[in-house]
């Protein structure tokens, strides 16, 4: 039987304002700096202004072309960027930080033999890897996420065949969807040996009966002794569960300077914070060629026109950048304003008690603005506060109530919980149905299952495998 149907899919077009914003709000402020000094050089309506440069002097004549419609125009205030804070240059540290997975997968993927196309899709998945590197979200999801977000049309074939070449990244076991595919990756990274292939096998064919500790049961399907049942063990657990955070917690040498992208000071009981926007020039339309633009646009040649196009897109090319610039410094300003709020009590003293429990969503409502905006505000910046530099992801996590119905955030639970199983014995490791218990006792009231979530999160396995002998 022949069947018809008609499936109407709505799609929302970015325009090329709103995508170069986008951009720019991800970048902290160094990578912020290249990538104006990259706009510089190649854009040369784009000027650099000077402290003795007159407003009016950097904003173009009339410019009414025929080329232009009225929902092009941006106001000729908004073609000067004004980054310059009031002060003279402000103090802040530059410090170091490891560098992240997400930073070495995106290095990597500059080397790799993808094409633009399949790098964009990659980009995207590489994004979307959680802090332990793996995979969380399913392919279906994913794939229309980067169809709206990057303009890439894709499906879920595609999509995994990437990521599979993501895989092949080091370190080795990142782009899993789940802990078996974790290890595979890695174990089949490890020198071929008897001991090696053992232990491939039984991640693959008997991961469950692994787990759960029945090692006769492995031993008897496998044909094998127990001795090279303990050698391929001995390879198993020498895996990395989580090699997202292999790079950030190694010692290694990749190491990159951080400025912070927000400083914040307590001055006579009050929070002041600022951005350190001295450290990005000011940005101006050349005058020059908003004049060549009218000019050219006049001509009746061929070579006339082709110059006015192309003085066109470049002027275009420029006001989009300097807005994207104003509009990124207005939302990195309110998003900032909006956490410092939602937490002054902590940011008082850094006193970690005092940290509310807040999520995106929470900054979002406040500030009117997509959870992905805050998300993209969020990622990859720190902050420069009076008691020492941090991440803004440090300020998020979820909340619970306690039994004196305190709100409570799962940062503090999870520090007891950790604390919790570091002192039980070993011989008679807690259940996590004992763990609720232990944790009810000091006044938090959680589930059985809160407790396995955070037990994963904290990357401690359930109480079986915890047991010495």
């Amino acid at each position: 039987m022949l069947k018809q149907g008609l499936q109407q899919k709505l799609q929302q077009k970015l325009s090329p304002l709103q995508i170069q914003t986008i951009k720019l709000l991800e970048l902290p402020t160094l990578e912020l700096e290249q990538r104006i000094k990259k706009e510089l050089e190649e854009n040369p309506v784009l000027d650099e202004a000077n402290e003795n440069d007159e407003r009016d002097e950097s904003e173009p004549g009339n410019l009414s072309l025929s080329e232009y419609s009225a929902e092009d125009q941006i106001p000729s205030y908004r073609l000067y960027s004004n980054n310059q804070g009031k002060d003279v240059k402000q103090e802040y540290n530059i410090f170091s930080v490891k560098e992240s997975f997400h930073q070495s997968l995106i290095s990597q993927l500059g080397y790799s033999s993808l094409n633009e196309r399949e790098k964009q899709i990659a980009g995207y998945i590489i994004g979307s890897l959680d802090d332990d590197g793996y995979l969380r979200r399913d392919l279906d999801s994913l794939t229309d996420d980067i169809a709206f977000r990057q303009g890439v049309e894709t499906n879920e074939y595609e999509v995994e065949a990437i990521l599979k070449k993501i895989q092949e990244f080091e370190p080795a076991g990142i782009g899993a969807r789940d802990l078996q595919e974790c290890l595979l990756l890695q174990i089949r990274n490890v020198k071929p040996s008897p001991a090696q292939k053992n232990a491939e096998e039984i991640l693959e064919n008997y991961f469950s009966e692994f787990t759960k500790k029945h090692y006769t049961k492995i031993i008897s399907r496998l044909s094998i002794t127990e001795d090279e049942l303990k050698d391929a063990i001995e390879e198993i657990v020498h895996l990395n569960p989580r090699p997202g955070g292999q790079i950030d917690d190694s010692y290694s040498d990749q190491a990159q300077q951080v400025i912070p992208d927000f400083l914040l000071e307590f001055k006579d009981g009050e929070l002041i914070m600022t951005l350190p926007r001295f450290t990005v020039p000011e940005l101006r339309v050349n005058k020059r060629y908003a004049d060549l633009l009218v000019s050219s646009a006049n001509a009746s040649s061929r070579e006339g026109k082709e110059a006015a196009t192309f003085v066109k897109q470049k002027l275009d090319s420029a006001k989009w950048f300097i807005e994207a610039i104003r509009q990124r410094h207005n939302t990195l300003e309110n998003t900032m304003n909006a956490i410092i709020d939602f937490q002054r009590q902590y940011f008082i003293d850094g006193d970690e008690t005092k940290l509310r429990p807040m999520v995106l969503k929470n900054i979002a409502e406040k500030t009117n603005l997509d959870i992905s905006t805050i998300s993209r505000v969020v990622n990859c910046k720190y902050i420069q506060t009076h008691f020492g530099i941090y991440p803004l992801k440090y300020f998020f996590s979820e909340g619970l109530m306690t039994d004196s119905g305190e709100e409570v955030s799962t940062r503090e639970i999870k520090n007891i919980l950790g604390e919790s199983i570091n002192v039980e014995d070993k011989k008679k490791p807690l259940t996590d149905e004992e763990l609720v218990t232990v944790l009810n006792e000091k006044g938090y009231k959680v589930a059985r299952r809160t407790v396995a979530k955070y037990r994963e999160q904290l990357n401690i396995p359930i109480a079986r495998l915890r047991k010495e002998l």
